[in-house]
């Protein structure tokens, strides 16, 4: 059975969509076949993957609303992709009356998940619909955070709101595959904030090395490639190899 993953974070600017496509890039060279599902409207990972989401009649949104089959794009840096576009946004209005519209995406991917080892999802920063549907499709939940006092009080509000949707079955099956410190950088009130989280959340879930802000994700980015494809021998490789390395033994 694949590993479904969603990358999800009430707080915008945690780097989760550079995250999904990078841990999903490095996944892939080490053999696992990779979906990547942008859950979005913003369509950043679609971007990021080099798609251009207006010009798309197909995307995840007709999966969700209108029960279509999956829009796979195969063979996009190693990884497939289900892209998505502003088409999307109006799911939280078009689902409000909808049965059993929590498993939505869950349906969605269920023909397709014997055909991959690893499903990321990059949810949009907000618990709402959309962010639901991720949760409820997942096996695991990965938490991008930046290493800044607000990301420290948010993460304590964050897992309690996955504790909620365990308890009450919304996810009940959902696993905490750990704590992603993204974007840190040297100063004393980051090393204070890391070693905060380490210490008061490192009993309820991983917390992984921090990865180091660097310039280079987002010229990456930019040019539409992987970290691994556009510096090879960048420093930040190591920790996403070692969580590679965590996500591998789940």
């Amino acid at each position: 059975m694949a590993k479904v993953i969603s990358f999800f974070n009430q707080a915008g600017g945690t780097g989760k969509t550079t995250l999904a496509m990078n841990l999903g890039y490095s996944l892939s060279q080490q053999g696992h076949r990779i979906l990547l599902v942008d859950m979005d409207p913003q369509s950043s990972l679609t971007v990021f993957m080099g798609v251009q989401p207006h010009e798309l009649e197909d995307t995840i949104a007709q999966s969700i609303l209108d029960r279509k089959p999956l829009p796979i794009l195969s063979g996009v840096h190693q990884m497939d992709l289900v892209p998505s576009n502003l088409t999307l946004s109006a799911a939280d209005v078009k689902l409000a009356t909808a049965i059993a519209k929590e498993t939505r995406l869950k349906k969605a991917l269920s023909p397709v998940e014997s055909a991959y080892d690893f499903v990321l999802i990059d949810c949009p920063p907000t618990l709402g619909v959309l962010s639901i549907l991720s949760l409820v499709a997942s096996t695991h939940i990965l938490i991008p955070m930046q290493t800044q006092y607000k990301s420290f009080v948010g993460l304590d509000l964050l897992l309690g709101t996955i504790s909620e949707l365990q308890q009450e079955g919304v996810a009940a099956d959902l696993k905490i595959a750990g704590v992603i410190p993204n974007l840190h950088d040297r100063t004393a009130q980051s090393k204070e904030i890391l070693e905060a989280v380490t210490e008061q959340f490192g009993g309820v879930a991983p917390v992984f090395p921090p990865i180091p802000r660097a310039i280079a994700f987002a010229d990456a980015s930019m040019q539409h490639l992987p970290l691994g494809l556009y510096d090879p021998k960048h420093p930040a490789l190591t920790v996403l190899t070692t969580i590679t390395q965590s996500l591998e033994s789940l």
